[in-house]
């Protein structure tokens, strides 16, 4: 009597766990399941943090809601919200690419960045291009930089000073005026003096040499700025962080100098420790 009472229970549990399963069957998982979770896991967590502060997480937030709706709908065999939400999505993937353009552009930037910054990468693509390495300053160029930075901090003269290395700045030149000319103190100050038609903006070197000015830079959209930074230091910042590019900033309110890489300020003490930058930025590369 007793066991077949137990045979019952048994039987009722093992007939409820069996309807469960073909419900969900989708959560019958083999090993290669598990590593798919992790992965689609970690993808997640980067998405979330690359758009963490950005207007683009609730529009991330809201795709994501819509695919677990597509698995729920799918794993009840709900053939026409299936059939609906595929559609959504299916379509929903163009509309993903435009509406992350900027997103998916810094993205990519920052990956190519991250590898032409390592030395290896730099090398194995300067040899499959047939490209030379080539010094592009020095401790002149340095002294002339150093010594215009702090005349404009003394003057509280404001200036904004990218240093170009391996990723292309055309579309940053083509906003301003070209000059092509070569690094002096004499001229940088002249550039940023307040009654200049050029000292709206910011200036390039590249090369080794003066290559435009007026060049309107992208503003960086993180939100974690003190709020003592203006516009040349969020400028700084923006294009720091879609190139591998390191900008001086002197502020025209307080006078102070900075040094911005990676998306990174660095307030300079002294002279000295501009130079070092300096140093590092224009000879290292």
């Amino acid at each position: 009597m007793f066991i077949t009472f137990y045979y019952r229970i048994f039987a009722r549990i093992y007939n409820r766990y069996d309807m469960l399963l073909a419900i969900f069957g989708f959560l019958q998982m083999s090993l290669a399941d598990i590593l798919d979770i992790f992965l689609l896991g970690l993808i997640i967590f980067f998405a979330f943090k690359w758009l963490r502060g950005s207007s683009a997480m609730s529009i991330f937030v809201a795709i994501a809601s819509l695919y677990l709706i597509r698995v729920l709908v799918s794993a009840f065999n709900m053939r026409f919200m299936t059939a609906l939400m595929e559609t959504v999505l299916d379509v929903g993937v163009l509309a993903l690419i435009v509406i992350f353009q900027p997103e998916i552009r810094k993205f990519l930037i920052r990956l190519g960045n991250r590898y032409m910054n390592n030395a290896q990468g730099r090398a194995f693509v300067d040899k499959l291009l047939g490209r030379k390495s080539v010094n592009i300053g020095g401790s002149e160029e340095v002294n002339e930089i150093a010594e215009a930075c702090r005349r404009m901090s003394e003057d509280k003269t404001g200036a904004l000073i990218v240093i170009a290395h391996q990723t292309p700045l055309d579309e940053i030149i083509s906003t301003g005026d070209r000059i092509d000319a070569a690094i002096h103190r004499r001229l940088i100050m002249n550039l940023f003096f307040k009654n200049s038609p050029l000292h709206d903006g910011a200036l390039v070197i590249a090369g080794g040499r003066i290559v435009a000015a007026r060049c309107t830079l992208p503003i960086t959209e993180r939100t974690n700025i003190p709020a003592s930074y203006g516009m040349r230091h969020k400028a700084a910042i923006g294009i720091t962080e879609e190139s591998d590019t390191d900008v001086v900033v002197v502020s025209e309110e307080t006078g102070k100098v900075s040094f911005v890489k990676g998306g990174t300020v660095t307030p300079i003490q002294n002279i000295n420790e501009l130079k070092l930058l300096l140093s590092s930025s224009l000879e290292s590369r």
